[in-house]
């Protein structure tokens, strides 16, 4: 029989009606023939809540305790749909992250998956059992419970669906699936019925809220087909994510937003071999991840270098640049919150001559400033001021999507 992997977030489970909704498609589900594991989030804003209640007690948010915290949240959906399940006639096993076998390196509030031991989960399956799965946590060697980061549940869902080898992964959302442009700010985006791993690991590694990056890319190296679909409307086919063919000369597929960026610039640093290794070898050390680097043009043997990092990590990346800085004789450090990133995504389209500059000129015609570049095979990133972030995106849509209907 095979098996289907569900996942379900805060939004489908904010609150009791909801829930019993998502019961019932569990059921269903069951009752096609398949066999059912379901992830969830924790109900709505719950873990907002949590964090915010943990800075009353400390603003320091000490991480080993914040895990903790933030795992209970996660622990109530699964309870409230295991009940909900049972009301329907169907028998629900409800298991915490480490309890369905995940383990994870000791990295606290960005946890990695180290591996998954899916015996409990097969126990139950063979037992007729749904099983209901809490997402976004595991145990780490030490025994202490892990978080996986935000959009740590799509990461639990795709790598159980690995693990016990399913047939199929749905993530269930409060959108229609994967769209041109985020449908919330762009009216004209427009629903993507297939996309590659690639493309959908670029969108959500450069703001698109549908999926976290890190469970693209287990999917992607796992090979794990899934599914993005809405959870209130039963006819929604959503966006199917799979390998693709790739063709050369590919059009741009979409467009994003990330205004959770920040910038940090070292001045005036010597320039010789071994200066830049310092730098990102100390933020690596902290599992922090930097996206975007510049350095500029070297003078009298002196350049100034520019990274971005998400703006959660800001404060600890600063702290450890200004370390690093003061020990290679920095001339100053700054940081910059006020920058957000506009990125193109298409499989092919670094193949096709001409994208950059269709990009740059759309934003020069709204007089959008670019303070940095970024490019890969399948993707154009440019740093802009959060004020002009709006007007980038609509003007880069139209360019690039709405002009080619």
């Amino acid at each position: 029989m095979d098996i289907i992997v569900q996942k379900y977030g805060g939004s489908s489970l904010s609150d009791t009606e909801k829930i019993k909704f998502v019961a019932r498609r569990i059921v269903e589900t069951k009752k096609k023939g398949y066999k059912v594991v379901v992830v969830v989030s924790a109900m709505g804003k719950t873990t907002d809540n949590l964090i915010n209640l943990a800075k009353k007690i400390n603003p320091s948010l000490p991480e080993r305790e914040l895990d903790l915290l933030l795992s209970t949240g996660e622990m109530v959906s699964v309870a409230l749909l295991c009940m909900a399940i049972e009301t329907l006639g169907e028998e629900a096993e409800g298991f915490p992250g480490y309890f369905a076998g995940i383990k994870t390196d000791n990295f606290h509030t960005k946890a990695r998956i180290q591996r998954i031991n899916p015996g409990k989960i097969m126990q139950e399956l063979d037992k007729d059992k749904i099983v209901v799965v809490a997402g976004f946590q595991g145990i780490s060697s030490e025994n202490a419970i892990t978080t996986l980061g935000r959009g740590g549940s799509d990461l639990t869902a795709i790598a159980i669906a690995a693990a016990i080898k399913a047939k199929l992964c749905e993530i269930y959302t409060d959108v229609e699936g994967v769209f041109t442009a985020d449908p919330n700010r762009v009216k004209e985006a427009r629903l993507i019925k297939e996309i590659s791993y690639d493309e959908l690991l670029e969108m959500a590694s450069t703001g698109a809220k549908v999926m976290q990056s890190r469970a693209v890319e287990f999917a992607k190296k796992y090979k794990v087909p899934f599914v993005v679909k809405p959870t209130f409307n039963k006819k929604g086919e959503g966006t199917m994510v799979k390998e693709m063919e790739v063709k050369e000369g590919a059009d741009v597929s979409s467009v994003s937003i990330d205004e959770n960026q920040a910038k940090i610039t070292i001045f005036r640093i010597p320039d010789k071999p071994g200066v830049a290794a310092e730098i990102f070898t100390a933020l690596g050390k902290e599992n922090i991840n930097v996206d975007m680097i510049i350095q500029n043009v070297s003078k009298q043997h002196y350049a100034d270098v520019s990274f971005t990092v998400n703006i959660n990590e800001l404060d600890k990346a600063f702290e450890l640049s200004k370390k690093v800085g003061e020990k290679l004789g920095a001339e100053n450090i700054e940081k910059d919150t006020d920058i957000c990133k506009i990125s193109i995504i298409g499989v092919g389209m670094m193949n096709h001559p001409g994208v950059a500059g269709r990009m740059f000129s759309a934003l020069a015609k709204v007089g959008v400033n670019i303070e940095m570049i970024s490019t890969s095979e399948i993707k154009i990133s440019c740093i802009v001021k959060k004020e002009d972030g709006e007007k980038a995106l609509k003007q880069v849509h139209k360019e690039f999507i709405e002009n080619n209907i």
